[in-house]
């Protein structure tokens, strides 16, 4: 992949437009494929991968820890398991895992109950920044220890633990730490219990469900995951859908864009990864879902998008487990609606790859838009957009794809330059974000630093 930095510059707004697109695959999926093959007994297939930043990050992690990966052409990959446990390194060996908080938090559930693993650990510049207290707090609960004691950013060194006892845990709001427990659980002694008061994302256990030996779920006022310790895990062959998050930055130039029509195949419709079209559908957009089916334990469907007038948005905390990823370029949509938009319990979106609130605020007082943030709580003032009156938008490096993604859609629908520094970084999850705004017609420029 083109590791080259550059900046990009959109200066002219796009034609209205009627098209069919796929989008890059599931990023979730694909890192979690690969992870859960490296564990698994047997060769496992991986088709359709989203050949990302983060995924590759994924893939040197795993060859690191002497796991057999190879490219079958066409983006499918081959993953040699040797079952649970059987991860091994040089001592001291350094686990870089780049940008990619999904990656380090779910490797480091895996190699927590793998015996005999002593490592350094660290990602770049962006996931250093990251507060790891949570999953080091839970990890070390299982008997895995990170020094210096009381350090919770990377680089850390990191020890596993040769008698991992499986644990109790209330889950939060992150599917992440959910998943590493999940997975450190599955080579524990005895049974590790996670009680989810609030359902969000679960690829990790519709991953599994097809060892019924390893994990029970069930359902009622609140939803119960037992992992029992040590069973044999299958192999599998799996197709990894298109991403529902990176479809919302082109549902949102559609539905914004008059007289604009677009069709979004073969996209994942995880009910917990979907909050942001249900959101935009109360709010009057013109979404449908068609070709629903199940691949995998995973709905997959189409997404059909028609230009709409919309109303006010209001988010309430109850969407932000299922819109987590695609706030910021909800808060570009509200600027364009006339009215009042809320979004309540967003906090967590300050501990992202950027402070995710600020720095779309920054953008929206750019462009003449009043917002506020207070107690969790941000409210957008949009109005009707008069872009005349604003020459430029700059985003500094902030080595977050999806700010990035967001601006340049703003620059898309308003022809007002907008100059994003370190673009390449979208690469992590939408590798294909430049090509598919050409397929739709829309013109940039590309500066290499």
């Amino acid at each position: 992949m083109n590791s080259k930095k550059f900046s990009l510059v959109i200066r002219k707004p796009i034609n209205s437009f009627k098209k069919k697109i796929t989008v890059d695959s599931d990023k979730s999926i694909s890192i979690r494929s690969f992870l859960l093959g490296s564990i698994s007994n047997g060769v496992s297939s991986v088709k359709n991968v989203l050949e990302s930043e983060d995924v590759f990050s994924t893939i040197t992690c795993l060859r690191k820890l002497n796991i057999k990966v190879l490219y079958q052409g066409n983006k499918t990959y081959k993953i040699f398991g040797k079952g649970l446990g059987s991860y091994k390194a040089k001592k001291m060996l350094k686990l870089n895992f780049g940008n990619s908080g999904t990656l380090a938090r779910l490797i480091i559930g895996i190699i927590t109950s793998t015996p005999n693993i002593k490592l350094k650990i660290l990602g770049d510049k962006s996931l250093n920044k990251r507060n790891m207290k949570k999953l080091i707090d839970l990890m070390t609960k299982f008997g895995a220890e990170f020094f210096p004691k009381g350090k919770f950013f990377f680089p850390l060194t990191f020890s596993s633990t040769n008698y991992p006892i499986g644990i109790s845990y209330n889950s939060g709001t992150s599917a992440q730490l959910k998943s590493a427990v999940i997975l450190a659980g599955l080579n524990s002694y005895g049974d590790t219990e996670i009680t989810e008061n609030s359902e969000s994302r679960d690829h990790t256990e519709n991953m599994l469900m097809r060892n019924k030996r390893a994990i029970k779920i069930t359902k009622s006022a609140t939803k119960k995951i037992k992992i029992f310790g040590k069973q044999y895990l299958d192999n599998f062959s799996i197709d990894v859908p298109g991403d529902p998050s990176s479809a919302a930055f082109f549902t949102a130039l559609t539905l914004l864009k008059n007289k604009s029509i677009l069709k979004i195949k073969n996209v994942g419709l995880n009910p917990t990864r979907t909050g942001f079209y249900s959101l935009l559908k109360k709010s009057g957009a013109k979404i449908f879902f068609s070709n629903k089916r199940k691949v995998n334990n995973e709905l997959v469907g189409d997404i059909l998008v028609k230009s709409s007038k919309l109303r006010p948005i209001n988010a309430s905390k109850n969407y932000y487990l299922n819109t987590t990823d695609e706030y910021p370029i909800l808060f570009i949509i509200s600027a364009f609606i006339k009215g009042n938009s809320f979004f309540s319990g967003i906090s967590d979106l300050k501990n992202k790859e950027s402070d995710r609130v600020k720095e779309m605020q920054n953008i929206l007082k750019q462009i003449g838009i009043f917002s506020k943030f207070k107690n969790g709580k941000l409210l957008v003032k949009g109005k009707k957009f008069e872009g005349k009156t604003i020459k430029k938008v700059s985003v500094p490096n902030l080595g977050d794809h999806r700010i990035c993604m967001s601006a340049a859609i703003l620059g898309l629908l308003t022809g007002i330059e907008v100059k994003i520094k370190n673009f390449e970084t979208v690469r992590t999850s939408s590798p294909s974000f430049l090509k598919i705004v050409k397929q739709l017609g829309g013109s940039f420029e590309k500066k290499y630093i």
